[in-house]
């Protein structure tokens, strides 16, 4: 007698994985809500990954809930319980945070179990066979975690005991290669999953650079400083300023759309250039040396460099050129 309902909450990225995990699934005539997270950790590959766990749940027939991590998760990137990968990567955190988050969700629901797209041994740090057992006890969800990729290198799951899965129907690919899921998507048709890659931002040194610099600095930060950490080229002015200009048109308009106070927007005057926001002091000393990053990265001749500012009113400084130490002061 079972005592698990027929209902999974599926993990779905829109990664190849996840969407070949969830088929497996639904072909057992097992009800699947998907769940996709976002994150301000995606790269901008990874954000179009939201669209597409969109577009991957309709092929697939499934409805889609979307959770945003927040400054919650913020909180755990900053102090892992499990430490980091090779830059500010906390991957076991993240999937134990994760799984808490559907687990939570399990309830309201009425699903007795949860499905994902691991493969034993693909990632280095949170799918070796420890990582993974770590990660089920952790979020309070032992047992009732299913692989479908990898399921017979592991236990049976209570899903798998209880006859609610059939678990010859399940596969044991391991390893890094995916030979096998590309001949499984060509076999099911399947058309709407992104190609495998890293989308995480925390696995990027530069960046990681850059939000390390963040929680060492700001201490009261919020969640714009973090979406701002993915835009432009960052200075250090001093330990409490920092500036953060564009390196393109695309980045210039970003930094106009989401300025607010207490940021400060620098605009070039009469030149083109980057555009430039200060959070920190408002100092002549700090506008100065702003300025002068802005000139450096603009095709300008003048002697002097003419802002428009953006702090409690819209003013114009004029600022004197002068050499900055650009290397020293870059994130």
């Amino acid at each position: 007698m079972t005592t698990l309902n027929k209902k999974a909450i599926a993990l779905l990225s829109g990664g190849l994985d996840s969407v070949l995990a969830v088929k497996l699934i639904i072909d057992q005539e097992i009800k699947v809500v998907a769940l996709h997270f976002t994150s301000p950790f995606s790269s901008k590959r990874d954000k179009i990954k939201g669209l597409q766990a969109e577009r991957a749940a309709r092929e697939l027939g499934i409805r889609l809930i979307l959770i945003h991590k927040g400054m919650e998760y913020v909180d755990v990137v900053k102090t892992p319980k499990h430490g980091y990968g090779k830059n500010m990567n906390p991957c076991i955190d993240c999937r134990c945070f994760m799984l808490k988050k559907t687990k939570e969700l399990m309830a309201k629901e009425d699903a007795g179990f949860v499905v994902t797209g691991e493969v034993l041994g693909q990632r280095p740090m949170s799918q070796r066979r420890d990582a993974i057992h770590i990660i089920e006890r952790e979020s309070g969800l032992t047992g009732l975690i299913v692989r479908p990729l990898s399921a017979r290198h592991f236990q049976p799951s209570i899903p798998e005991t209880e006859g609610i899965i059939d678990r010859s129907r399940l596969l044991n690919i391991s390893g890094r290669s995916r030979e096998t899921q590309y001949k499984l998507v060509k076999l099911f048709n399947l058309n709407e999953y992104s190609s495998p890659g890293g989308g995480c931002l925390l696995t990027d040194e530069a960046f990681s650079r850059k939000l390390r610099d963040l929680f060492f600095y700001d201490k009261n930060f919020n969640m714009q400083d973090v979406e701002f950490l993915s835009i432009g080229r960052h200075f250090r002015l001093s330990s409490d300023t920092k500036l953060i200009i564009g390196r393109n048109e695309t980045e210039n308009e970003r930094l106009v759309a989401h300025w607010q106070k207490p940021y400060i927007l620098l605009c070039p005057s009469d030149f083109s250039g980057p555009v430039g926001i200060i959070k920190g002091a408002y100092t002549g000393e700090n506008i100065a040396v702003s300025a002068n990053i802005i000139g450096s990265y603009a095709k300008y001749n003048s002697n002097r460099i003419t802002l428009e500012i953006n702090n409690k009113e819209p003013e114009k400084h004029i600022v004197n050129r002068f050499d900055v130490d650009i290397d020293k002061l870059k994130i």
